[in-house]
C-alpha cells in the first residue's frame, strides 16, 4: 500500500460500536478506582469517634494513632479522617516516617493521600541523619521528595548552623536552596548570602548571589556573587565581583580558588593584590597567594605597583613576587626577566630587580639603566633609595656611566668604578664618582654657543648639577682636565669607552613598561 492511500476516509472507514466506547471507559475507570484504593490511607486508634457535628467528613481517632500510606507512616495523638477525599488532619506528637532516615515532625498536619502533599504546622522538624531542619510551617511534596518553608527556617548539619528566610530541601539529593537573608554559622566563620545552596553530604555551600565570609576574629573577609565553599576542608572557588580581605591584604580577581586552612589562593584573569600599610599593588592575569610559605606571585602581563600619592612607580616583568613579615605585610618584591618601571619623573629597566620596603630601595641587577630627567644612568647594578615617595639616592655599582643629551645634540658624560648620586625635589644635584673617573663635557656659554670640549681623568670626582645642567666639577686626587677646541677632537674621540644611548628603549608613559 503506498502511503498516498493513507487517508482518513469517513466512508471507508469501519464503524465502531458505541457499545464500545462504553466498555473501554468502564474498564478505565475500574482501574482508576482500583488504583485510587491501592493509595489510601489505612489508619488504626485505641478511641474512634464518628460525630459529624464535630468533624462531618469522616471519624475522629484518639490514642495512639498509626497511619500508613503507600510506604510512609503517620504517627499522632489524635485525626481526623476524610476518607471520601483520602484527607488527614493529625494532631499532638505527629511524626511522617518518610523513609528510614528522614522523619518529619510537628505539632499538627494536614495530608492528602491523593497529592501525597504534607502540611506541617508549629514545632516543625525535618530530620535527615545528621541533618535537621526547624521551622514554623513546612510543605513537603512525596512526590517530588521537597520540602519547602516560606518564613524562617534554621539548618544544622555537623558543625554548620543555616538561617534563611525562605528554602527549600532536595531530600534526594541531599541538597538545601536558601534565599533571602541566608545566614551559615561555623565555629571559624559567618556566612551571609542572598541565595545560597547547600549540600549536606558534602558540606558545599554554593552561591548565587551577594555573598560574604567574614571569621570569626574578623581577620579575614571574603565577599563574592558566584561560586562555592567546602566547609568540611574550607577550600573554595569564587567568582564574579571575587575578593578576599586578610587584615592589611585585600585580593581580588575574575575567578579565584582558595584553601582556607592552607592560606593558599589562586587567581586568575585580572588578579589584583593591594598591601593597604606597605601601599603596594602586584597585578597579572594569573597570581598565587602561599601565606604560610610566606610569599605570593603575579605573571602574565605581571605589574608591582609602589602607591605614593603624587606619583606612583609602576613596573612590570615576566614574574613579580612579593614575600611577606610576621604581620603578613609586604616585606620584599622580586621583579625576574625583563623588567621595566616609570614614575614621571624616574625611568628605568633592568633583567631585574628587588624592593625592600624596610628601607624603600630598589636594586637593580643585569644591564639596569635608569633615566632621570635628562640623564640616563647605567652600572653592573644600581640601587635606588625612595624616601617619603621621592628619589633619595643612586648607587651605581661597577662599570658606572652617566649620559645627558644636551639640546645641540651633544653628549655629557661621566663614568667610573663606582658612583654615587644624591636627589633633591627628585632632580639629581650631586654625583660623586669614586675610582677612575672619567669625563666628556661640551662647556658652553649661557646662548649655547660652544666653548670647547672638556676631557678629564681622576681617581674621584664630585659634580653638582642645577636644574639638570652642570654647575662645577671638582677632581679629587691627581686630576688631568683639559679644554679642547671642538675641531681638534675627532668624532669617535668624543664617546667614552662603552658608551651606549639607551633613550628608545626608555618608557615615556605607563604602556611603555610592557614593550621590551
Amino acid at each position: 500500500m503506498s502511503l498516498v492511500s493513507l487517508r482518513h476516509d469517513s466512508e471507508s472507514m469501519p464503524k465502531i460500536s458505541p457499545c464500545i466506547f462504553l466498555l473501554a471507559w468502564l474498564l478505565a475507570l475500574n482501574a482508576f478506582s482500583q488504583e485510587q484504593e491501592k493509595t489510601k490511607i489505612q489508619y488504626s486508634g485505641s478511641v474512634w469517634d464518628f460525630n459529624k457535628a464535630i468533624y462531618p467528613a469522616g471519624p475522629r481517632i484518639l490514642g495512639n494513632v498509626v497511619m500508613n500510606h503507600d510506604s510512609a507512616f503517620l504517627y499522632c495523638d489524635s485525626a481526623y479522617v476524610n476518607e471520601t477525599e483520602n484527607r488527614v488532619i493529625a494532631y499532638g506528637n505527629v511524626r511522617i516516617k518518610l523513609s528510614d532516615t528522614l522523619n518529619l515532625y510537628s505539632d499538627s498536619l494536614r495530608y492528602n493521600g491523593n497529592t501525597k502533599i504534607a502540611n506541617a504546622y508549629s514545632n516543625v522538624k525535618l530530620i535527615d541523619n545528621q541533618t535537621t531542619l526547624t521551622t514554623d510551617t513546612l510543605i513537603y511534596n512525596r512526590n517530588t521528595r521537597i520540602a519547602q518553608y516560606d518564613y524562617w527556617g534554621k539548618i544544622v548539619n555537623d558543625k554548620n548552623v543555616l538561617v534563611s528566610h525562605h528554602g527549600y530541601y532536595y531530600t534526594d539529593k541531599k541538597e538545601f536552596f536558601f534565599k533571602d537573608k541566608v545566614i551559615m554559622i561555623n565555629p571559624d566563620y559567618n556566612m551571609y548570602s542572598d541565595t545560597l545552596m547547600y549540600n549536606t553530604v558534602t558540606e558545599t555551600s554554593y552561591f548565587f548571589g551577594p555573598s560574604h565570609i567574614i571569621s570569626k576574629d574578623k581577620k579575614d573577609s571574603i565577599y563574592c556573587e558566584n561560586g562555592w565553599y567546602n566547609t568540611r576542608f574550607d577550600f573554595a572557588r569564587f567568582r564574579k565581583r571575587a575578593r578576599i580581605y586578610h587584615e592589611s591584604t585585600y585580593l581580588t580577581g575574575d575567578s579565584m580558588y582558595y584553601e582556607r586552612r592552607n592560606g593558599f589562593g589562586q587567581v586568575f584573569l585580572k588578579a589584583l593584590m593591594i598591601d593597604t600599610v606597605q601601599n603596594i599593588v602586584l597585578m597579572g592575569n594569573y597570581g598565587e597567594l602561599q601565606r604560610k610559605r610566606g610569599f605570593a606571585f603575579m605573571t602574565d602581563s605581571a605589574v608591582s605597583v609602589l602607591i605614593d600619592k603624587k606619583d606612583s612607580l609602576f613596573m612590570h616583568a615576566d614574574t613579580v613576587r612579593a614575600t611577606f613579615d610576621a604581620a603578613q605585610n609586604i616585606k620584599n618584591v622580586f621583579c625576574f626577566y625583563k623588567v621595566k618601571f616609570f614614575r614621571h619623573d624616574l625611568q628605568g629597566m633592568c633583567d631585574s630587580m628587588v624592593y625592600f620596603s624596610r628601607d624603600s630601595s630598589m636594586t637593580m641587577y643585569h644591564d639596569p639603566v635608569v633615566w632621570s630627567e635628562l640623564n640616563q644612568l647605567s652600572a653592573d647594578s644600581i640601587k635606588l633609595t625612595m624616601r617619603n615617595g621621592m628619589a633619595d639616592s643612586l648607587k651605581l655599582y661597577s662599570s658606572a656611566f652617566i649620559i645627558s643629551k644636551d639640546d645641540t645634540g651633544s653628549f655629557n658624560q661621566i663614568k667610573g668604578r663606582n658612583v654615587l648620586a644624591k636627589f633633591r625635589n627628585n632632580e639629581l644635584y650631586k654625583i660623586n664618582v669614586l675610582g677612575n673617573a672619567q669625563t666628556i663635557y661640551y662647556a658652553r656659554e649661557e646662548d649655547k654657543s660652544l666653548i670647547g670640549i672638556d676631557m678629564a681623568v681622576s681617581s674621584e670626582m664630585l659634580v653638582f648639577l642645577d636644574k639638570n645642567q652642570l654647575k662645577s666639577i671638582t677632581y679629587i686626587d691627581n686630576p688631568d682636565a683639559h679644554l679642547y677646541p671642538e675641531k681638534t677632537v675627532p668624532q669617535n674621540e668624543r664617546k667614552l669607552k662603552n658608551f651606549k644611548w639607551e633613550e628608545k628603549r626608555r618608557p615615556l608613559e605607563k604602556k611603555d613598561i610592557f614593550t621590551w
